[in-house]
C-alpha cells in the first residue's frame, strides 16, 4: 500500500497499469488490499487481476463483490503459470485499452 500511495522510499515510483493480487499475503489479507484499492479515487480504475491459489467459491464471489477485475487460479505447474502470467499480459496490456 505504500508503494500505491508513494509514500517513503516509493515517493518516484510510477503508478502500476496493472495489480495482480494474491488473496494469501503475509501481512495484510489479499480481500483487505482489494478493498483498499477499490476504495480509493486516485487507485480504484487500476486493474486488479487476483492470481491465487484458492479456487472456493467464496473467494471469487468475495472478489468480485469487492470489484475485482478478474480472479484467476493459479496453476501448479511452473510452466502453465507463466503460460497464465503471458496470457494476462498479453490481455490487460495489449488488448485492453485502459485510461491513462
Amino acid at each position: 500500500m505504500k508503494f500505491l500511495h508513494k509514500e517513503e522510499k516509493y515517493a518516484k515510483m510510477t503508478k502500476p497499469d496493472l495489480i495482480l493480487l494474491d488473496l494469501n499475503l503475509p501481512r495484510m489479507d489479499g480481500r483487505e488490499v482489494l478493498r483498499a484499492i477499490k476504495s480509493d479515487d486516485k487507485l480504484k480504475r487500476i486493474p486488479v487481476v487476483i492470481l491465487t491459489m484458492s479456487s472456493a467459491e467464496e473467494d471469487i464471489l468475495k472478489s468480485y463483490n469487492l470489484f475485482a477485475n478478474c480472479y484467476i487460479t493459479k496453476p501448479i505447474d511452473l510452466d502453465q503459470f507463466i503460460k497464465v502470467v503471458r496470457s494476462i499480459e498479453d490481455f490487460w496490456l495489449t488488448i485492453v485499452k485502459l485510461p491513462k
